[in-house]
Formats: structure tokens, sequence, C-alpha cells
């Protein structure tokens, strides 16, 4: 293994935890995530020889990353064949059960679209609003209003589904 090689995986070593979050934003199956996260690896390598070492390795890695995935999002969606394994299409899978907000906030995620997802979870990862707007390719600014936004909007959702919950 070259210098370079080397350095690209150590670093996207380091870094695994955060491609496994952007890979199970937009992929659920364990196939398909697995696919997702070889081409994420792919498109990072073929890039990485314009990586600027004076920049964080995270905020670049986070951005070819999302692109990836929100184009293979998008390629999914327009795909209308559904393909379900004879084997897998019986079986009844029971939810774990789960902390209440936590399964809203998987509901809310699932309901947005790839950009907004995106946000939020680096928002939720505690990056700061310039790191977002780098990674996502928007100015500061508009990250504060998308995410005023979103924060509104969790919290009109969650007033609705405690108003269902209490009259259910």
């Amino acid at each position: 293994m070259d210098t370079r090689e080397t350095t690209f995986q150590s670093l996207l070593s380091r870094h695994e935890r955060a491609l496994a979050k952007v890979v199970g934003l937009y992929c659920f199956h364990p196939e398909d995530r697995r696919d997702l996260a070889q081409e994420i690896r792919v498109q990072l390598w073929r890039a990485f020889p314009k990586y600027d070492e004076r920049r964080p390795f995270s905020t670049w890695m986070y951005r070819i990353a999302l692109n990836v995935a929100i184009s293979h999002a998008r390629r999914s969606r327009t795909s209308k064949a559904v393909h379900v394994p004879l084997d897998e299409a019986t079986v009844t899978v029971s939810p774990p059960e789960t902390d209440p907000r936590v399964a809203f906030l998987e509901r809310f995620l699932e309901s947005l679209d790839e950009l907004h997802r995106a946000l939020l979870i680096l928002h939720l990862e505690g990056h700061s609003y310039a790191e977002i707007g780098e990674i996502l390719g928007i100015t500061e600014t508009n990250v504060a209003t998308k995410l005023s936004r979103l924060k509104q909007k969790i919290r009109q959702q969650n007033r609705n589904e405690e108003n269902e919950d209490g009259n259910g």
C-alpha cells in the first residue's frame, strides 16, 4: 500500500461511524446499505487527490457522502420496481420497543427530503452552522433559517401527535 492509500484508509477508518450514519439515513435494507457504503467509499477514493489537508477531513467526507447518498436515494425513488425476496415476503417482524421520542424523531426524519434530513442530522451531531453550510453547499444564514423552520415543524408535528394520542 502506498502512502496516499494508507493515509486515506486511516482517515476513513476514523470516520467510519459517520459514514455508517449517512448510509443508515438513506438506506433501510442491509444489502442497499452495503451497496451505498461501497459507492461512497469509491467516490471518496476518486476525489481524494483533490482533498485539501488543511481542511477537516470530516467536512470533506460528509459533503461527498451526502451527495452520493442523495443521488442514490433519488435514483432508488425513481426506480418503480420493488424486489422482495421470496423468503422475506412471508416473514412478519415486530419492531423492537423504543423510546417514543426516538420513534417520533425517526418518523420525522423519514418524512423529510434528503437535504433537510442531512441538515437535521448534521445539527444533531453537533456540527456548527458554518460546517453544515460548507458540507451542504449553502450559506450559514440559510442553515439557520432552515433549522429554525425544521424546529417549528418538529414542535407542530409533536403537538399534533400528542393531540391525536390524547383524543385517540
